[in-house]
């Protein structure tokens, strides 16, 4: 038996070599994932050789920079626990600043309807679901292999999930829509070599690039917004840090939005571009 800070403090050593983002509480996570605890127990727990041989290999996984959340399963997001996997896109945190955007505009809304584009995980659109009770929340998602934790994480929530491509989606909706929110793909083809490894090399393709300039699915997310959102309706759309005045320039040049602006994370740094449906 060893004590878990022992056994935690070699793993972040090692992780912190690999060059991983945050050693220390990766480091924490797997070995409360392995134990069955949480990482604010970890301090009470001596670790057996056969969660040590476990944890090592978890370790190791990791330090080749495979994502956390596919070595737990699991990612947080806002209040809620999802399933997570190969191939679907790992939810950030720097997207749950949007959500709660997104939420302030709902506040006092009764049954407002609610469209989530390039839904992933279902993480936004079961956010807004179970954080707004009462809203109707319909989630369009174009992988097939996405989808399919989409529809786990998203059971219990009154999510409607529909598989197909954003553009030309919910028709029927056109014109009532009071919220469309998105995390679209945006990363341009050319800055493949500036994603960092856990991105590139683990989520799915189809939720990070997006042409040469990274705004191609961002100008289907204006137009499909413009065609869904009634008069006075709202839009977010998560973007690149880099792209604080590309992004909200698509939304503008459509001649379709009011107030445009771009809305900073938690770190300051430009995220979602909003306004508002004329």
């Amino acid at each position: 038996m060893t004590a878990a800070r022992t056994v935690v403090a070699g793993a972040e050593q090692v992780l912190a070599a690999a060059g991983v983002e945050s050693p220390g509480y990766d480091a924490a996570e797997l070995l409360a994932h392995v134990c069955g605890t949480t990482r604010s127990r970890l301090t009470l727990l001596d670790v057996t050789a056969e969660q040590q041989a476990a944890y090592a290999e978890l370790v190791k996984r990791r330090a080749a920079r495979e994502p956390l959340q596919h070595l737990t399963g699991t990612a947080a997001f806002r209040y809620r626990e999802l399933a997570i996997g190969p191939g679907v896109f790992v939810p950030r945190p720097e997207t749950e600043v949007m959500v709660g955007w997104v939420l302030e505009r709902l506040t006092g809304a009764d049954r407002p309807l609610v469209v989530d584009l390039c839904a992933g995980s279902g993480a936004i659109a079961g956010a807004i679901a179970t954080e707004h009770p009462g809203s109707v929340v319909h989630a369009v998602e174009k992988s097939a292999e996405a989808c399919v934790w989409a529809r786990h994480n998203l059971v219990g929530t009154g999510v409607s999930l529909h598989e197909g491509d954003i553009d030309g989606c919910l028709r029927e909706l056109d014109g009532q829509v009071d919220v469309v929110v998105a995390n679209p793909p945006y990363i341009p083809l050319a800055a493949w070599e500036s994603v960092a490894a856990e991105a590139r090399d683990y989520d799915p393709a189809l939720a990070l690039w997006s042409g040469d300039d990274g705004l191609d699915a961002i100008r289907v997310v204006a137009a499909t917004a413009a065609r869904l959102l009634k008069r006075g309706g709202w839009f977010a759309c998560e973007h690149a840090d880099v792209q604080g005045e590309s992004a909200p320039a698509v939304f503008a040049a459509t001649g379709d939005f009011a107030a445009v602006r771009d809305q900073p994370d938690l770190a300051g740094r430009p995220r979602f571009a909003t306004g508002r449906r004329i």
